[in-house]
């Protein structure tokens, strides 16, 4: 094995593994804030604003985050960016009113920006080959999501929910020093410094570049979203104690996460629109499946009035939210695929832009789904939301995307004096 490869898998492998942390903190609310919202007294709405407040500074940070990674180098900047969330982590067991909360969970939420970094690190040490399966790798990351879910309540059940911030404070330190330690830096994988603000923000004008902002905020956005609600869900919808819900909740966070190397892989072989467009289908199905409400309704027949009864139970719900949940990890995979191809010498900028929207949907689809809660009483509510947000993914890919390949493909199979005539 040549040193350019140890360096290779080392970065890979450590950039992977301080993601999984940053995640894991980025997500913590998502256990800490059900003891939280009992002991405060919170609606649903104020819930959905507690859990989404991390969510949502680590979406703003992403874009100069993934700019500063192009010029600065990606080593520099994710272990400044560990370092600077271990304070206010550990002050979370400080905090007595909602509004404390929320201010930590402004700079708690810094750890969610980390993704822009390490996925242009990660991507510039590979050929384009094998980008697809390096960002895949790191993008795995997203399983700290489950990771949370399993961890934490134990913990709080154990110690406390004060406890949780302080061990995650811990581990931040511990896997920045570590991280430091075990990577490297590579001084030709930066932008040329003549390089300005405004020309790297030129992306932002781009149409395609929206476009993929809109496939991520479903298969990262909701994921992030559904990984924050899930728990709360299966408690209020259920009725099951916190250790369950969380361990049934890390079904579909734990796929959405450890699966998107596989989905990088496939992007490699299969292309990006390709494995994009399935996504999208199969999430489709799954959303429309999973938005209809538990409902009674009675029938008149001729034998008389009859009672029907429509519920999902936890097993066939379960079965979903996995299968979503291995879909979007693929997606998540798909997209950056897309990035890679496209825009394969500023990916710091453009993966900060699409991320900073995918996470901009993490942050504001939980205050939705609370807020739809509240009005409607409908708890499923927030898969009729997200069945709506892939509709519009779907006709905006078919629009610039399918209808344009069908058109190509007949125009291959017409005579040159048929092109002529057109």
């Amino acid at each position: 094995m040549t040193p350019k490869s140890q360096q290779q898998i080392s970065v890979l492998i450590m950039s992977t593994l301080a993601f999984t942390v940053c995640f894991a903190v980025w997500m913590m609310f998502a256990v800490i804030g059900i003891p939280i919202k009992a002991q405060l007294g919170l609606n649903e709405t104020q819930f959905g604003i507690l859990i989404a407040t991390p969510v949502l500074t680590g979406s703003l940070i992403r874009l100069p985050l993934g700019m500063w990674t192009d010029k600065f180098g990606g080593r520099i900047v994710f272990f400044t960016l560990m370092l600077a969330t271990v304070g206010p982590i550990w002050l979370i067991e400080q905090a007595t009113e909602f509004w404390h909360f929320l201010t930590i969970g402004l700079f708690v939420g810094l750890a969610g920006g980390s993704f822009s970094v390490g996925i242009a690190y990660c991507a510039r040490w590979y050929d384009k080959k094998r980008q697809g399966m390096a960002m895949g790798v790191f993008g795995a990351g997203n399983s700290g999501a489950a990771v949370t879910k399993l961890i934490a309540p134990a913990i709080v059940i154990a110690y406390g929910w004060t406890m949780v911030p302080q061990v995650y404070a811990a581990a931040m330190l511990v896997t920045a020093i570590l991280f430091w330690f075990f990577t490297y830096d590579d001084p030709s994988h930066r932008v040329p410094s003549h390089v300005t603000v405004r020309e790297q923000l030129k992306a932002l004008k781009d149409p395609t570049v929206w476009k993929y902002c809109q496939y991520y905020s479903i298969v990262f956005g909701g994921y992030v979203a559904l990984s924050l609600w899930m728990t709360k869900y299966y408690v209020s919808e259920y009725g099951f104690d916190l250790k369950t819900a969380a361990f049934l909740a890390a079904c579909f966070s734990l796929p959405g996460g450890m699966l998107r190397a596989v989905g990088g892989v496939l992007s490699d072989k299969y292309g990006a629109h390709r494995v994009t467009w399935w996504v999208l289908w199969v999430s489709w199905v799954c959303l429309f499946i999973m938005s209809y409400p538990n409902s009674e309704f009675t029938v008149k027949t001729v034998n008389g009035p009859q009672t029907f009864h429509l519920y999902l139970s936890p097993e066939l719900f379960t079965a979903l939210m996995f299968t979503v949940g291995v879909a979007w990890a693929f997606g998540k995979a798909s997209v950056f695929k897309y990035i890679s191809d496209d825009y394969p010498h500023n990916i710091g900028v453009i993966s900060g832009i699409v991320g900073l929207v995918g996470g901009m949907g993490g942050f504001l689809l939980p205050i939705m789904f609370g807020a739809l809660v509240d009005l409607t009483g409908i708890r499923s509510s927030a898969f009729m939301l997200m069945y709506g947000v892939v509709w519009v993914s779907l006709i905006w890919m078919y629009t610039t995307e399918i209808r344009k390949l069908d058109m190509a493909g007949r125009r291959r199979k017409l005579s040159p004096a048929a092109d002529e005539l057109e």
